[in-house]
């Protein structure tokens, strides 16, 4: 997911020095929600893990 959201970011930008300001708008709007999705999913994996934190047996 982090992947698409950097592949979008750069297809925003190389259409945004090139002029096309519609196609770099709506990649950019693209990467942000793929980023924020990745963020989200991210940090719930995280909390899932410390919540199953392993017991010792003594």
């Amino acid at each position: 997911m982090l992947y698409w959201a950097l592949m979008f970011l750069v297809v925003a930008l190389i259409a945004g020095v090139l002029g096309f300001t519609g196609v770099a708008v709506a990649a950019a709007g693209i990467a942000k929600v793929l980023f924020v999705v990745f963020l989200v999913l991210f940090l719930v994996s995280i909390v899932a893990h410390l919540g199953s934190g392993r017991r010792s047996l003594t």
